[in-house]
């Protein structure tokens, strides 16, 4: 089986997703059904099928969640450095607008662009791969050409 990269940060968070999942939601959603199931006639019990529906979504997190993390190859950023890579906090600038914007390449299950966290395999994090400091890359994205110069590279 495939490793799936990902920051200690992404591992942790979903480690608190899964507890989540295993200690509240679960038990609080056997609760429910046990409750709906008083009420009587299943059949046409909205509480109890919408709570079915709801545990069936749970479990099936917890199955993908614990996939992923019995997978995962937790990365430390700061024991890298160099060219870009997964895991580095990249500053840019947009050669049309100047507008600057910082991105940290993570993997797939832990990408948050509202929170600066990009997936390794968006067309940004793919052409930022390998290059250094003072290039310039070019980009496809959905809404059109972009052309950035890399302001800095870190890893933290």
């Amino acid at each position: 089986m495939e490793k799936i990269p990902m920051t200690r940060a992404g591992h942790v968070a979903l480690e608190a997703e899964l507890k989540q999942l295993k200690s509240v939601e679960r038990p609080a959603i056997i609760r429910a059904i046990a409750e709906a199931r008083e009420h009587g006639d299943l059949s046409e019990n909205a509480e109890y099928h919408s709570a079915r529906e709801k545990q069936s979504f749970i479990e099936g997190r917890i199955k993908e969640l614990e996939g992923v993390l019995g997978r995962a190859e937790v990365i430390d950023p700061a024991t890298l450095s160099g060219p870009i890579k997964f895991g580095a906090t990249v500053t840019l600038a947009d050669e049309d607008t100047d507008e600057e914007k910082t991105w940290q390449i993570v993997g797939e299950h832990e990408a948050n662009v509202e929170r600066g966290l990009l997936n390794m395999r968006s067309p940004i994090a793919r052409a930022l791969i390998g290059k250094e400091e003072g290039d310039s890359v070019e980009v496809r994205t959905p809404g059109g050409e972009k052309t950035y110069e890399i302001l800095a590279i870190r890893y933290e």
